[in-house]
């Protein structure tokens, strides 16, 4: 049997204080190997070493907590697939906040105005709209859009889907209210999403198993800077320069094949088993929303939908309704024109929305 440390040894070893094991282990990152009943002293096994130190050095990082934990708890690969994309996450965030720092200090020296940096601020104009399509008599499809929350959530599993639908975009809404730095925002939404899975949850536990959950895509603004989640094979694109650009990957069976180079995107679309979902928010706690940061800039159109429009309408339609002429709502309601004159069998759930100038005003529109 290997020889346990106590906690003053341990600590030496990995070169840490006492004070930080004692930390870690409070946080449940690092529990030691035996405590003794009497004077509640901590005992380290040397194996431990090699945890505590990637801790102590995740910390170095200033990585939180939260995520700390996570990356402990994933194989050698996935770690470093996180650790990595926490530190483009910093390096994006501290990007963002070295150009506002130059602005302070061309506005403070003189050498700037608000005025000029207002001119660069941005908003957006929005319209949301979900049908239930000519084939369904039950509508589990979810549209939302305010001033800076834009959701699709698309049902699935029978008399719950609706509901989980609901629950997801419920529980990104108080967002809208909630100030929120664009550093912080991926994070607001990854709670965000926690609330929801266990919402559905809720809802899973009165409903007969497999019955109740929900893809979601969901937009946070704030400033220039949009937050994108994204579970499941609802989607968004980007209308940008002329060009149109999907944004998401879907969580499907069948996309997995077309990575792994075993499909074609042709024969992606008429799989039989294509909607089969490999991500979904399902209440089960084990939710993996892809979650990323992006710029806007002013003439950028945002559509997010659910499969009842992307399966229905081809990508050069899509492209043809976004970039012609009229406000969100115009275009909003011919893309579902589209989605029922192509047959609409299954629910149809759209956002449309345009980034504008701060000046011009902001809300829905034509």
């Amino acid at each position: 049997m290997r020889e346990l440390l106590t906690i003053g040894a341990f600590a030496r070893a990995a070169r840490l204080s006492p004070k930080a094991l004692r930390l870690y282990d409070e946080l449940g990152l690092l529990r030691p190997a035996a405590v003794d009943a009497e004077s509640g002293y901590r005992f380290y096994d040397p194996a431990q070493l090699e945890q505590a130190r990637l801790i102590a050095w995740l910390r170095r990082l200033g990585m939180p907590l939260a995520r700390i934990r996570r990356v402990c708890g994933l194989p050698p690969a996935a770690a470093a697939g996180e650790v990595s994309a926490y530190w483009e996450q910093v390096m994006a965030e501290t990007a963002a906040r070295g150009r506002l720092a130059s602005f302070l200090v061309d506005y403070l020296s003189g050498r700037g105005s608000a005025v000029e940096d207002a001119a660069t601020m941005l908003g957006i104009r929005y319209a949301a709209r979900s049908e239930s399509g000519l084939v369904r008599t039950s509508n589990e499809d979810t549209a939302y859009a305010g001033a800076r929350l834009l959701a699709v959530a698309d049902g699935m599993g029978g008399p719950g889907g609706d509901r989980a639908s609901n629950a997801a975009v419920d529980a990104l809404k108080p967002l809208e209210t909630l100030a929120v730095p664009a550093e912080d925002l991926l994070g607001a939404l990854a709670d965000a999403v926690g609330e929801a899975d266990r919402a559905i949850g809720e809802i899973a536990a009165s409903t007969p198993p497999g019955e109740a959950g929900t893809t979601l895509t969901a937009l946070l603004w704030t400033g220039s800077r949009l937050a994108l989640v994204h579970i499941g094979d609802t989607r968004a694109y980007l209308l940008r320069d002329g060009e149109l650009f999907q944004i998401t990957q879907d969580h499907t069976y069948v996309q997995s094949l077309v990575d792994e180079g075993r499909l074609t995107a042709e024969e992606a679309a008429s799989h039989p088993r294509r909607s089969l979902l490999v991500r979904a928010l399902t209440g089960t706690g084990g939710a993996e929303p892809d979650l990323s940061l992006h710029d806007a800039v002013a003439g950028d159109r945002y559509l997010l939908c659910s499969d009842g429009l992307s399966t229905v309408v081809p990508a050069g339609s899509l492209h043809e309704v976004l970039a012609g002429p009229g406000g969100p709502q115009r275009v909003l309601d011919e893309l579902v024109e589209r989605a029922y004159a192509a047959g609409a069998p299954d629910n149809v759930a759209c956002v449309v929305a345009d980034v504008v100038p701060l000046e011009t005003p902001a809300g829905t529109g034509r």
